[in-house]
């Protein structure tokens, strides 16, 4: 269970993401539409684990590995952003298959 800090903290990460994918889709996403579904932190607030839904472009695991790779930018960006934070954590990336996931649970059932 985390606690209310950490809920804070991965809705204010959460926002900033979003709005840096908005601002960064054409380098970053590769073109695609990234939605933030769920951040994680940890509860020393070393790590946050962010799931991304993609959309509209090339394979998802192309676009969440090419901003793999730019997470360090990503989160300088989001630090600037959240100067009252003492440390920023770091940012882990992860395709958020909850959808797919969801849809196959229904077809099953359906069967």
């Amino acid at each position: 269970m985390s606690s209310i800090r950490q809920q804070r903290i991965e809705a204010v990460i959460r926002e900033e993401l979003s709005m840096f994918f908005q601002r960064n889709a054409r380098e970053i996403c590769l073109g695609a539409m990234v939605s933030v579904t769920i951040v994680r932190v940890t509860s020393d607030l070393s790590l946050a684990r962010c799931y991304l839904s993609v959309f509209a472009g090339p394979k998802p695991q192309e676009v969440v590995d090419n901003i793999c790779v730019h997470s360090s930018k990503i989160r300088g960006e989001v630090g600037k952003r959240l100067k009252n934070m003492h440390k920023i954590p770091e940012l882990k990336f992860f395709i958020d298959d909850s959808m797919e996931y969801a849809s196959t649970i229904e077809q099953l059932l359906k069967k």
